[in-house]
């Protein structure tokens, strides 16, 4: 799903949206490097398991620990996010946003002192709300309102979804630079501010606009 979304041109005045680089990996896990360099993929790289069960990503931080993850995953370049995703929710015509804690900054530091393979829970299950946190304004300003409108509209168009949540990051250093790490259908949307009068107005809508679709008899007599 994240393929719509890189090739949707969303650059304008409000912000640029974009996928970082990913590769699908179901092979042996000897041939991950090499397929990670022809790829022209930057250490670290997130790997996401796509078995359902799975809910534990990996950081990798050099080529050897590559060869010790378990395909099938989803091989993601790392980006520097100051440690805060944007959860949006799209239920409909309405957009809901929610800050959530995420991984900190690497830098070469890391990257030079670190080696293995570093695991820690989907952040888009953690429970960590950021929405009250002190955090720098540049770091937890939200994305344009207006650039979430057009994502959500073109993405409703492409995938005919209406209910779905995407998982965004601003580049660290950047205010206009976004990119979108996860999008799930139907996610769970306990943690969204005021679901349930969003979920009731979505639904009265769909039964008002399947009323009006119905044709209307009128009955004579004689």
């Amino acid at each position: 799903m994240l393929q719509e979304v890189s090739e949707l041109d969303l650059s304008d005045c409000h912000g640029r949206v974009g996928v970082p680089k990913q590769l699908f990996v179901n092979t042996d896990p000897s041939s991950i490097p090499a397929a990670v360099m022809r790829a022209g993929l930057s250490l670290p790289l997130v790997a996401k398991p796509l078995v359902a069960k799975s809910h534990e990503l990996s950081l990798a931080y050099d080529p050897i620990s590559l060869t010790k993850l378990e395909p099938p995953l989803v091989l993601q370049e790392f980006v520097n996010h100051g440690g805060v995703l944007f959860k949006v929710y799209i239920v409909g015509d309405a957009i809901r946003v929610v800050r959530r804690f995420s991984l900190p900054n690497v830098d070469v530091g890391d990257l030079s002192n670190n080696a293995g393979v570093f695991r820690f829970p989907r952040v888009s299950c953690a429970s960590a709300n950021a929405d009250d946190a002190d955090l720098d304004p540049h770091v937890a300003e939200l994305p344009p309102r207006p650039l979430l409108e057009i994502l959500a509209r073109e993405l409703r168009r492409r995938l005919g979804l209406r209910l779905f949540n995407i998982d965004m990051i601003r580049e660290h250093g950047t205010r206009d630079r976004f990119y979108v790490i996860d999008m799930n259908y139907f996610p769970g949307y306990g943690k969204m501010p005021g679901y349930e009068h969003v979920f009731t107005d979505f639904l009265l809508s769909l039964v008002q606009k399947e009323y009006k679709r119905r044709p209307s008899y009128s009955s004579c007599e004689g």
